[in-house]
């Protein structure tokens, strides 16, 4: 066999290693004789059926010493078996294609366009790209314009892209060779780049046809940040690859070169430019009307009940791709196949009957046997009755699983059409299942809906009224707001004393909206690393897109964007505006709404409260007397009131509750709502520490009754737990406060207000 080599030391090597080799081989195939000497066996009569097969095993140590024997006795097995053993690495070679599994015809996806749905914008940049120059490239070859060579799929994992390249190459009939990136990569050195070039070469030789790499960022990452000089070989011969597929050098016929990846810009920047991947089709995670379609493809051969809600549930479903949609649609129909289980045994739906004739009375389990069953005590018997599933099942140890057991014993057979008819997916099965399926963008916890509601909230009635405007309506009704020509996101900047709700409003606001909620700490994304804090900054919004519609929280904002001036350094100002670019900048934020929470306004930059990045400054007062008393109101829901009949009040938990009310109306001028919060807590403390008192001294009596005691909170409790609670914001702080608002909202300076409704000045103790 003549080996092809550029140097001539590689070739006398592999001479010596394939005459070392066929020699084991040519021992194979010979049969020692008693004498000592050898005699060949018959050769195969074709050459294609043991190209096909392994080669053989390794050799034994006695057949291996009669080597030179072998090899100066016959020289035509020798030539035999060299074509043999060309061919079968070959073939070898060729199964390394595509890690193994590659087969000869190319034979295409049975994948079609209908099978898609939701990237009508996809496909048709496809069909324009992919389409129309395997179809009829003589059109480009009469009009002189040069077509694509390859096209660039990316997104995040689950939109489509591998399945809308198999849908492609299904729906125009061509060749296509399928390889993993991965498989392509090779221990040995030199193997990868001929790997690579065997499988540009085979796509030649049966052009025209499709080339589909998948996750292609394995094998052509950057080149400057490559850990290895084999991964930069790799690059290279890929590059290299790829301008040798220009139709002047294939005879005019066209080879479309199609990519996918989730990692774009992890990318060689050579491999994106023009004449190699010269168009990119990006993925994105669908819209609402995106995912209504895919819902609508992929529930087609689902029987669903009625007329579907195909929109509501795409509302319901944000942050979903169609890998998810495709989850939920699975997981809705194993809900869907229980409840039937459930609802037959249960008699809530009842199957008609079965066209066997069943005898009247006796056992139900044993009404779908034929009547000519022998008894089960004889053990020949056995074979030819019916088997009735679970029939030796005691269901009265196991009271979970009767339902299904008595279904399965009650239907042994299969069910008929008309049994079936009644059996449907109905649209709670939908919606139960979008409790156990989690869209791929909230699977690191990263972004959430919160449990808090509206009703956990006392007082600050009017800064709900302006967040239900600002961001709740946005987002329920958003057909609304774009026919008035509002499309732009709106910020909100919640301020004031600490412990006054704001975080607590923030989570109200996402769980009111159903929008999914991602919560920052504003020092949690700076890194001491250059480049890392901006990159923490950018990532959180492009979650929040994955994930839209998405309200974003910041808390504590002043500490990740502080005011520019020239003592600040330079590592903090890139955040400020990485940040103030993300907000407002080229991308547009679409649904992702953005809500920052700071008790320092003045140290904020001012670039961030201008119209167009935090629109609306609501300031978050401390409560007034009324408000103190709704808060507490709250509270207390959960907190068994009651006490002696002794006590202030009595035992009576409405006497209480208004003892509890005036109390906080009256002492507690200055406490915000997390003061309050405080305060009952302490009250429930000093509560329990009284019952633990008197069930000690109980024990210490000896009596013999039980000591058991429910917990009551009484008004003596609050009043002592006040005396231990103190207001968190002082008088000093509070009119640094007022100043602030009357600068910032030039609204007027508020004090608090006396019993009688008149205003009274904020004095310093």
């Amino acid at each position: 066999m003549e080996i092809s080599s550029s140097n001539a030391l590689n070739r006398s090597m592999q001479g010596l290693w394939s005459t070392h080799r066929r020699a084991k081989v040519n021992l194979n195939s010979t049969s020692t004789t008693a004498s000592g000497s050898t005699t060949p066996s018959v050769p195969p009569p074709a050459e294609e059926p043991i190209a096909d097969t392994p080669p053989e095993t390794p050799l034994d140590t006695p057949t291996a010493e009669a080597e030179p024997t072998t090899t100066s006795t016959d020289s035509k097995p020798v030539s035999t078996k060299r074509k043999l053993r060309s061919t079968r690495e070959d073939g070898s070679k060729r199964a390394k294609l595509s890690g193994g599994s590659v087969s000869k015809d190319h034979t295409p996806p049975t994948t079609r366009l209908s099978d898609l749905g939701g990237v009508d914008a996809c496909i048709e940049k496809m069909l324009e790209l992919v389409a129309m120059p395997l179809c009829h490239p003589e059109i480009y070859l009469h009009t002189g314009v040069q077509p694509p060579r390859g096209v660039l799929l990316h997104g995040p994992p689950g939109c489509g892209k591998t399945m809308l390249a198999h849908a492609i190459a299904g729906e125009l009939g061509v060749p296509f060779i399928n390889i993993s990136a991965p498989s392509v990569v090779s221990g040995m050195s030199g193997e990868s780049e001929k790997t690579l070039r065997d499988t540009f070469d085979g796509a030649k030789r049966v052009a025209p046809c499709l080339l589909f790499i998948d996750e292609i960022d394995a094998i052509t990452p950057k080149r400057e940040s490559a850990q290895r000089e084999m991964e930069r070989r790799i690059v290279a011969q890929f590059l290299t690859c790829m301008d040798d597929m220009s139709w002047e050098k294939n005879d005019n016929k066209p080879v479309v070169v199609i990519g996918a990846t989730n990692r774009p810009d992890s990318l060689d920047a050579a491999l994106r430019r023009a004449g190699r991947f010269d168009h990119e089709i990006s993925m994105g995670v669908p819209d609402e009307e995106a995912r209504a379609q895919i819902l609508r493809v992929q529930s087609s051969k689902l029987r669903l009940e009625g007329d579907f809600d195909y929109i509501a549930l795409a509302k319901a479903t944000p942050g979903y791709v169609g890998a998810d949609l495709a989850a939920l649609t699975g997981a809705a129909g194993i809900i869907a196949v229980k409840r039937i289980f459930e609802q037959i045994s249960e008699g809530t739906l009842v199957l008609p009957e079965n066209a066997i004739p069943q005898p009247d009375g006796g056992d139900t389990s044993m009404a779908v046997d034929p009547p000519s069953q022998p008894q089960p005590s004889a053990p020949e018997s056995t074979s030819s009755s019916k088997f009735i599933p679970f029939a030796s099942f005691d269901v009265s140890k196991h009271t979970v699983a009767s339902s299904i057991v008595h279904f399965l014993r009650a239907h042994p057979d299969p069910l008929t059409e008309a049994q079936l008819a009644p059996l449907c997916i109905t649209y709670a099965d939908f919606m139960l299942a979008l409790q156990d399926v989690q869209p791929s963008s909230k699977r690191e916890g990263f972004a959430t809906v919160p449990d808090v509601v509206w009703a956990d909230i006392g007082a600050l009635h009017e800064t709900r009224e302006e967040l239900q405007m600002a961001i709740v309506q946005p987002i329920k009704r958003p057909e609304l707001f774009s026919a008035v020509g509002i499309v732009a996101a709106c910020g909100v900047l919640l301020w004031g004393p600490p412990g006054c709700g704001k975080t607590l409003l923030a989570k109200a606001v996402a769980n009111e909206s159903r929008a999914n909620f991602i919560s920052v700490k504003g020092p949690e994304l700076l890194n001491k690393y250059v480049g890392e804090s901006e990159r923490a900054v950018r990532q959180v919004f492009s979650r929040a897109r994955a994930s839209s519609p998405c309200v974003i929280f910041f808390d504590e904002l002043d500490a990740l964007v502080p005011r520019r001036d020239d003592s600040m350094s330079e590592s903090s100002a890139r955040v400020v505006n990485t940040l103030l670019t993300e907000l407002d900048g080229l991308d547009a934020r679409k649904a992702v709404y953005v809500i920052a929470a700071t008790n320092r306004p003045d140290m904020i930059d001012p670039a961030m409260c201008r119209p167009g990045r935090l629109d609306k400054l609501l300031y978050v007062d401390l409560p007034s007397a009324a408000e103190r008393v709704e808060i507490v109101r709250k509270m207390t829901r959960k907190v068994p009131l009651g006490g002696p009949p002794t006590a202030v009040g009595g035992g009576d938990p409405k006497r209480i509750q208004l003892l509890i009310e005036h109390l906080v109306e009256r002492q507690c001028e200055g406490y915000s709502g997390a003061d309050l919060a405080a305060l009952v807590r302490e009250a429930g403390v000093v509560a329990l520490k009284r019952t633990l008192g008197a069930l000690d001294a109980m024990e210490a009596e000896g009596e013999a009754r039980e000591l058991e005691q429910r917990v009551l909170v009484s008004a003596e409790d609050f009043a002592r737990a006040l005396e231990k609670v103190q207001p968190s914001v002082s008088v000093v702080q509070r009119r640094k406060y007022e100043a602030l608002r009357s600068k910032f909202a030039g609204l007027p300076v508020r004090g608090g207000k006396d019993e009688d409704g008149k205003r009274i000045r904020i004095e310093e103790k």
